[in-house]
């Protein structure tokens, strides 16, 4: 059982380094048909995403995906620093970059069963598609969900950080937030979180995606190790 399941893993990474016609043929050998293999390639782009994000600090060193306030407040510095200042508020940005690694971390079992969800029509397009079609794939039939799922985890990770009794002492300090329409709420606070989060988390699985395509018998030689 376990021969046929790393042989699988092997022949979808095979498949991936073909030309498209060839890929399309070869997805549909049988052990391919049984997407073990590309479950477990996507699996793994999904664990090192979320491996990646969940270190202290890479939400917020990584500006492409980092974490910020809603609305107007996305950009204003100026009023951070003064909220900091006075000692209202510590650095609020990071705050929010700290509980969306905190969810990545804990979000790794949850991705996983939307993975293990896949079924053959998915997996031929996944081998088939374009750098990201498996992170396209989670996103399309999954990201509603995995949202859904994710939110608790974010809300739970603000809260330990005391990332809503900052926010309330920004709002009660900044009229920008006022004037701006701001949504402070708690609600509206882990609303924004968790679609950051989510945008991020799927980029991070797009480049990883990405990077096993462009190398994919990389991969497929470390998979050969588990033969023996």
């Amino acid at each position: 059982m376990r021969h046929g399941t790393t042989s699988a893993r092997i022949l979808a990474s095979l498949a991936l380094a073909a030309a498209p016609v060839a890929m399309v043929s070869f997805a549909a050998t049988p052990a391919v048909a049984q997407s073990t293999g590309v479950k477990s390639i996507l699996g793994d782009a999904s664990d090192n995403a979320l491996d990646k994000l969940s270190q202290p600090g890479a939400f917020y060193a990584d500006e492409a995906v980092r974490i910020l306030l809603p609305g107007p407040l996305e950009k204003a510095t100026s009023i951070l620093r003064f909220t900091s200042k006075a000692g209202l508020t510590k650095d609020i940005t990071k705050t929010l970059n700290d509980a969306a690694g905190r969810a990545a971390l804990e979000a790794k079992p949850v991705f996983r069963s939307a993975i293990d969800g896949l079924t053959l029509q998915d997996g031929v397009g996944i081998v088939t598609g374009g750098n990201k079609a498996g992170s396209d794939y989670l996103r399309r039939t999954s990201g509603e969900e995995l949202a859904a799922k994710v939110r608790p985890l974010v809300e739970k990770a603000l809260t330990e950080l005391g990332a809503y009794q900052q926010v309330e002492k920004l709002g009660s300090v900044s009229s920008l937030a006022r004037l701006g329409g701001a949504d402070l709420s708690r609600d509206g606070l882990t609303d924004s979180v968790t679609d950051q989060t989510m945008d991020g988390i799927f980029a991070y699985i797009a480049n990883e995606e990405a990077k096993f395509r462009s190398d994919p018998l990389d991969k497929g030689k470390k998979l050969l190790k588990d033969l023996f």
